[in-house]
């Protein structure tokens, strides 16, 4: 290597470590903060009877928290401990054991499933279709249809079928489109890739994914099935959508049976986590844990895209771009009383589990809010303090300030030597923060989001000098608790 060339790897080399500390600099305690006060007003406001989240970078969790209750009716509390169905985010171990298999050479991605499955004998309805294959299956692009052909899906009982009711049924079905055509997501095919498990590990589902899945990443809260011992307490209740008297009714407790493959695991947060961080180990090393390194990233590279260019897939992952421009790989859940979610940026090793324990709720957007306010935190200079701060002590602003009978209430919080206000409810909080700088006393002005000042914000103290309220253009909002 000439002179040239070195001095520039080592200004290479300088730059990534220089960057490696600054990004390690982040303070993201206000940010938690934020993140703690929205999930607890969105609980109460979207009346979820209970949310847990765990947020991930790379191999820690940095964050947890659970608010509200596992169990309305005993007044158990949600804590991030409490398990969930997972529902459909079991399809990403399922995917993981066939993606072993493949790893292993006891199978092939382009393998027709009635190679696989001596008993499959789904009617194709289309001549011209090409083959289902475990590929197809893996990307939801078979063609065939979305269920099993049962209600299961239908309450208050939820009659799941075993696995002989499927195969005696399956003769019944036939594809909704050729092969490789459209985007179909599919219960079924999951299923089948199960079956394919079965057969050719020569065990059952269970057994394979316990024994080369869950215990060698030692998630001790996950299961292929909801554990019915510790309904009620661990296990939190599962409840319905809001109706019209927005209530939410208590769904009775199922168990996904013949379709466990695609539908039928719980686990909590913390477990997610680590599954989550088995991801990133993996994608940064060159030695095989479960699966090979190379064929986690093959997994999540794009493998389908819909004809409307919309919809992408990977091998078990949703594969998408995000606001962010990066890749995204995610997988959602919704099975009766419960919603779940888990998303992934393999560039920043950050993700994100959040689960619910009702319908009718978005997991995601919880997911990528918290994202979107940790994006807001700036990184400290060197000596660990963020450029342009106050050394004023915020404490004192901070609460919960009335905005009736306008808007429900507004939470104010210090930020990197500012204030921040955040309106609650909130849909999208990192867009509707906002940053107030201190100008003197008890004065501070709006920082519009083009940085130019805006209108004051004044605060008021009572006789003993404690905050009471604050007034912007001569109007107040009382200060309810902090």
């Amino acid at each position: 290597m000439n002179k040239a060339k070195f001095t520039l790897f080592v200004l290479i080399c300088f730059f990534y470590l220089n960057t490696s500390a600054q990004e390690s600099k982040k303070d993201y305690s206000e940010a938690f903060k934020i993140i703690e006060v929205w999930l607890d007003a969105q609980k109460d406001y979207e009346k979820l009877p209970g949310i847990s989240a765990a947020i991930i970078k790379d191999q820690e969790i940095i964050w947890s928290g659970a608010f509200g209750k596992a169990n309305i009716e005993a007044d158990v509390n949600t804590e991030t401990t409490t398990i969930c169905s997972i529902c459909s985010i079991s399809k990403l171990f399922t995917a993981t054991a066939i993606m072993k298999l493949y790893d292993e050479g006891k199978l092939r991605l382009d393998d027709k499933v009635s190679d696989l499955l001596p008993w499959y004998n789904l009617d194709q309805k289309y001549s011209e279709s090409g083959p289902i294959t475990v590929r197809t299956l893996l990307t939801h692009s078979s063609g065939l249809p979305r269920e099993a052909n049962f209600p299961y899906w239908t309450g208050p009982d939820f009659p799941f079928p075993s696995k002989e009711e499927i195969k005696k049924e399956l003769g019944n079905q036939e594809t909704l489109y050729p092969a490789s055509t459209y985007f179909q997501y599919s219960n079924l095919g999951l299923t089948l890739l199960g079956e394919i498990v079965e057969q050719v590990a020569g065990v059952s589902f269970t057994e394979y994914v316990e024994e080369h899945i869950i215990k060698p990443l030692q998630l001790n809260d996950t299961r292929t099935q909801l554990p019915e011992n510790l309904y009620g307490s661990q296990l939190a209740i599962g409840y319905s959508s809001l109706n019209r008297e927005g209530q939410r009714k208590k769904v009775k407790l199922f168990q996904a049976n013949g379709i466990t493959a695609a539908a039928g695991f719980s686990s909590n947060v913390l477990d997610l986590g680590k599954f989550a961080s088995w991801q990133f180990r993996l994608l940064d090393s060159t030695i095989t844990e479960i699966i090979k390194p190379s064929t986690l990233k093959y997994m999540q590279q794009v493998h389908w895209t819909d004809p409307d260019w919309k919809t992408t897939w990977g091998l078990g992952f949703a594969v998408s771009k995000g606001s962010d421009e990066t890749k995204w790989v995610s997988h959602g859940g919704s099975c009766p009383g419960y919603r779940s979610g888990i998303q992934l940026n393999p560039k920043s090793k950050m993700a994100y589990a959040v689960m619910i324990n009702a319908n009718g709720t978005n997991p995601h957007k919880y997911a990528m809010e918290m994202h979107a306010i940790l994006n807001k935190v700036k990184e400290e200079s060197k000596n660990g303090k963020v450029i342009g701060t106050s050394k004023k002590d915020m404490t004192e602003y901070t609460g919960y300030y009335s905005n009736q009978p306008w808007g429900s209430e507004s939470y104010i919080s210090s930020w990197e030597g500012k204030l921040v206000l955040l309106r609650l409810p909130s849909q999208s909080p990192a867009k509707s923060m906002i940053f107030l700088k201190h100008v003197k006393g008890d004065s501070f002005q709006k920082i519009r989001k083009d940085e130019e000042p805006g209108e004051m914000i004044i605060f008021e103290r009572d006789e003993t000098g404690k905050i009471t309220k604050y007034s912007q253009h001569g109007n107040y909002s009382n200060k309810t608790r902090n």
